[in-house]
């Protein structure tokens, strides 16, 4: 993916996580993009505290597309899957990976919120573990601040 792709698609996950607040859910938003790098497949939202945005896309993708197809795609998310969500895409089978904020940066802003109990486990060392190698880009920190912007707003409030 170019530059201009990998921002594009950050701020519609973006805009992804923000429909996903005004429905009532957390503030995460993912995008299942092409091996063309332009063509978004799915995108999802955060469902609950179990159902991640990144978990239930790679799980609709495994069911959609072959492992073939789904190597040569894009999992794009605003912030780096945890480890169910970096397990989930790694047997999905979605070869690659782009995320704009670090989990460490969301546990900075979330604190104890006993709503995300953050696991501070970077994906690139689930993904090291494993026998596929998978292509990590990010934290992306031309859009790092607009992700944290929505995440700020979300978890400060009572």
């Amino acid at each position: 993916m170019t530059d201009e792709q990998i921002l594009r698609h950050l701020r519609h996950a973006n805009a992804v996580a923000r429909h996903a607040v005004e429905q009532g859910h957390h503030p995460f938003g993912a995008l299942l993009v092409g091996p063309d790098g332009d063509t978004v497949l799915l995108d999802q939202s955060n469902v609950d505290s179990v159902n991640h945005a990144e978990a239930v896309l790679a799980r609709e993708a495994a069911q959609r597309f072959t492992p073939q197809q789904l190597w040569d795609c894009t999992l794009v998310t605003t912030v780096e899957p945890c480890a169910m969500c970096a397990g989930t895409q790694y047997w999905a089978h979605i070869g690659r990976l782009v995320y704009g904020l670090s989990e460490s940066r969301l546990l900075q802003i979330t604190g104890s919120h006993a709503e995300n109990p953050t696991l501070d486990l970077p994906c690139r060392e689930v993904f090291a573990r494993g026998q596929k190698l998978m292509q990590v880009v990010g934290p992306v920190p031309e859009v790092e601040e607009e992700i944290a912007a929505l995440h700020r707003g979300f978890w400060s409030t009572p």
